[in-house]
């Protein structure tokens, strides 16, 4: 049992419906036909280990933004952050962390403070990994202030085959940073702005550990030539 739980800690309450379908259509397909019914066994387990929910050791400091998703850093640029946020047009560090099929879907917190702003915005359903995703995809925005008043958004992209954002958010709400939020239905995005001139602690190609992960320290202020001062 103990071996199960390292693999499988918990499961997200937002798992146990879609477990439960799978394990129910497996055991019809079983009485057809053995083979499929092994094939929806597997299926069936697959979607227990999406939904697991681990859990994880946050490092401790007011001034560390964590990675609020586990997946592969795709893009690291500077661009305006989304419009609904009110966050103004100056362009920011946004980090886009893309979540695979076999990611933890499990959002997480990315910093100490309040919650300032919530924004849901419907749209379409392109795959999460293009750019034009964090346009016109259906997201979930969320403004935060940290301790000491710095913004950071951090926003939950649908992707090509996930069909449903959770958000457990309220405005004015006291968070903390490795504080569970929410999750994305299944395969999809994860972006972050910095504030203003923070320079980011990850690059192009790793993988972000949710909750773990330290994407950035706001005492990193000053960015010349591609370098932290």
């Amino acid at each position: 049992m103990d071996a199960f739980k390292t693999i499988i800690p918990n499961i997200h309450k937002e798992g146990y419906f879609f477990i439960f379908i799978f394990a129910f259509i497996s055991f019809i397909l079983g009485c057809f036909a053995t083979p499929l019914g092994v094939i929806g066994t597997i299926l069936t387990l697959w979607c227990v280990y999406f939904f697991r929910n681990p859990d994880r050791v946050t490092p401790v400091g007011d001034d560390l933004v964590i990675s609020p998703a586990d997946g592969l850093v795709q893009m690291i640029v500077k661009i305006s952050p989304p419009p609904e946020l009110e966050m103004g047009s100056e362009p920011r560090t946004r980090i886009s962390i893309f979540l695979n099929v076999f990611n933890v879907h499990v959002n997480r917190v990315p910093a100490t403070g309040v919650i300032k702003r919530l924004n849901y915005h419907p749209g379409k359903f392109f795959n999460a990994s293009l750019d034009k995703a964090s346009i016109h995809n259906e997201r979930q925005s969320v403004l935060m202030e940290t301790k000491d008043g710095q913004e950071i958004a951090f926003v939950q992209i649908a992707g090509l085959v996930a069909r449903r954002i959770i958000c457990d958010l309220e405005e004015n709400q006291q968070v903390e940073a490795g504080n569970r939020f929410g999750i994305i239905r299944f395969g999809s995005r994860m972006d972050i702005y910095l504030p203003d001139n923070v320079a980011p602690l990850v690059v192009v190609g790793q993988t972000a550990i949710g909750g773990e992960t330290i994407i950035a320290n706001l005492k990193n202020d000053q960015i010349m030539d591609g370098e932290v001062r």
